[in-house]
């Protein structure tokens, strides 16, 4: 379970993390149907996709090691962090305006891996 939970999160971080290096303004706007404008908010969108490839990249690399303490710090790690992002997107959807295509979706998959992080956790 804690394998397929890792290498499950490191294929779509990393995925997303390089969509957003990459395009970031086509990502964006499939979030939250918004345009990045500034410069400033395409360096921002950019450093992000480069924190979630390396999300990614840590969970890849622990997915042998679930049971193990620094494995049970990279599920813990992950819960937070999905759950955080599973309330900001969720918090952004109530917000008139921010209606990407995306947005449920990422919001949805956010609380269901927070939830197999803490499953996760609990069977170690």
């Amino acid at each position: 379970m804690t394998k397929n939970l890792l290498v499950l999160t490191a294929v779509l971080e990393a995925a997303t993390g390089i969509a957003l290096l990459a395009l970031p303004a086509v990502a964006i706007a499939l979030l939250l149907g918004e345009k990045l404008e500034s410069s400033g908010a395409m360096v921002v969108a950019r450093v992000t996709g480069a924190a979630m490839l390396s999300l990614g990249l840590a969970c890849w690399l622990a997915r042998n090691d679930g049971q193990t303490r620094p494995g049970r710090g990279v599920i813990t790690a992950m819960l937070v962090y999905n759950f955080v992002v599973a309330a900001l997107f969720g918090y952004a959807g109530l917000v008139p305006g921010l209606t990407g295509i995306g947005l449920w979706p990422a919001a949805g998959a956010h609380t269901a891996l927070a939830v197999w992080c803490v499953a996760s956790l609990r069977s170690a």
